[in-house]
């Protein structure tokens, strides 16, 4: 049989139009599908790690700070109330990036099943996106769980807390979409991982003003947060949720960075997966 016949086969089974136009949510079906294997333990991970920082931290830790600074507590509120937008913005951000990641390097290297998703109809522009899709649905779900328990451990008293949800999606998807570009353009991932987790995720949780106002740290070291989609969100978050004091100005910055993450890591994430694909 020839190539041709082949060809001519395929395309009666699979209808190219719809792929063309529904590529990108048929890889995000997908890698929820094979996502949904691990749905117990992504629930417990959801659930369990803001129930573990909010009794430690929040509670423990913010029930020595409150009693120490008296009524006018951290910035206005008590301890918990300033401590949670940040909480809820770096849980966003480590579930995007670990649904970035982690299938991208296992699509284009553990298992190379972005390889044969391009021999279809699908295109490279199509999987980055599908990929994405699904960071964004796990983002949104870890993001709800978690301000459910913030909700139930009482550290969201204000009216406009659910305000914080938006800001923390978008910090994730920001971030992940950012990630996942620098993922596909990875060779070797060995050394990767350490360097992610302890000259990226560690200093941006440490110094993006999570634990304190950022204004309070050495100013050589601000930068880091200036720089931090987790400093920005949870700026936002505060302002959103407690009426945290920023100017106008700064919360059209917070919202200029997070876009042009977003914005570029999608074009740069395409255009790789595109490229790399081709070879």
């Amino acid at each position: 049989m020839s190539i041709v016949n082949i060809r001519q086969g395929s395309t009666r089974l699979v209808d190219t139009k719809k792929v063309h136009l529904r590529g990108a949510l048929y890889v995000a079906e997908a890698r929820t599908r094979a996502m949904m294997k691990w749905f117990w333990m992504i629930l417990a991970i959801a659930v369990a790690n803001p129930a573990l920082y909010l009794i430690s931290v929040g509670i423990g830790l913010g029930g020595l700070i409150d009693k120490n600074v008296g009524s006018a507590g951290i910035d206005g509120v008590k301890y918990l109330t300033f401590l949670a937008p940040a909480l809820l913005a770096q849980a966003a951000i480590q579930s995007a990036m670990d649904e970035t990641v982690y299938p991208t390097i296992e699509g284009f290297k553990w298992y190379k099943v972005f390889y044969s998703m391009n021999s279809t109809p699908l295109s490279g522009g199509q999987i980055s996106l599908g990929v994405f899709l699904t960071a964004l649905f796990r983002t949104v779900y870890t993001v709800i769980l978690y301000f459910l328990v913030m909700w139930f451990f009482g550290a969201l008293d204000s009216p406009r807390a659910w305000l914080a949800i938006p800001t923390a999606i978008f910090a994730g998807v920001s971030f992940g979409a950012l990630m996942q570009a620098v993922a596909a353009k990875l060779e070797n991932e060995n050394i990767f991982f350490v360097v992610l987790g302890r000259f990226i995720m560690m200093p941006l949780f440490l110094f993006s003003g999570t634990f304190f106002p950022l204004t309070s740290m050495p100013f050589f070291l601000q930068w880091i947060g200036w720089i931090s989609p987790l400093w920005h969100a949870t700026e936002l978050g505060r302002y959103l949720t407690y009426g945290h004091e920023i100017s106008s100005s700064m919360v059209l910055i917070h919202f200029a960075v997070l876009i042009t993450m977003l914005v570029a890591g999608l074009y740069l994430s395409a255009r790789i997966f595109t490229k790399r694909l081709a070879k």
